[in-house]
């Protein structure tokens, strides 16, 4: 008999390089980028907004037990845009509600530090239709925000997968919104 862990690992690498990212699920991944197998760091973002607008906070301890997609991105970032919102409102759309699922996204500024600016969370959250919190991570001029830091991401857009046991199961660029659903969706029924 499988155990559950070894369930989950064979159903995430089922999935195949094509499935959840373009590099896979960040086994064997460039070595630089992702934690992937490392529990997940509690998120260090000071400002947080619900779905409506209004002041809020997202941690991981408050949503032990379940699973976690966090979308990184930057307002101004054309990958953000072409592919990493449209997969976030997909995948938002469909398991928003789950209790046992907790979906969020953080601005994470490496860059453009005049133009990533936090008014731009409202707004992408309405351009979007996003009925998610989200964060902004400023960083500073000469270095990454700590949620890069923290999960060695590679740039935007970058999406995190962390299991019910909090440990990082993807942790790289785009993701196959159909296929994460699917896989979600079977692991939380």
């Amino acid at each position: 008999m499988l155990s559950r862990r070894k369930v989950v690992k064979t159903g995430i690498a089922a999935l195949g390089a094509a499935a959840l990212g373009k590099s896979g699920l960040g086994f064997g991944a460039d070595p630089r980028y992702g934690i992937v197998g490392r529990k997940a760091p509690e998120l260090e973002v000071g400002y947080w907004i619900d779905r409506f607008g209004e002041p809020t906070r997202f941690r991981l301890a408050e949503h032990a037990g379940k699973w976690i997609f966090l979308k990184c991105w930057q307002s101004w970032c054309p990958g953000c845009h072409s592919h990493g919102f449209p997969a976030l409102k997909q995948i938002s759309d469909a398991l928003v509600g789950n209790p046992r699922i907790a979906i969020a996204g953080i601005q994470t500024v490496f860059e453009g530090h005049t133009t990533n600016t936090v008014d731009k969370v409202r707004e992408i959250q309405l351009q979007y239709d996003l009925q998610i919190p989200m964060g902004h991570d400023p960083g500073f001029e000469q270095g990454a925000p700590q949620t890069m830091r923290d999960y060695r991401t590679g740039g935007t857009p970058w999406m995190i997968l962390i299991d019910p046991g909090r440990s990082v199961v993807f942790n790289d660029y785009g993701i196959d919104a159909d296929k994460a659903i699917e896989f979600l969706r079977r692991q939380t029924a």
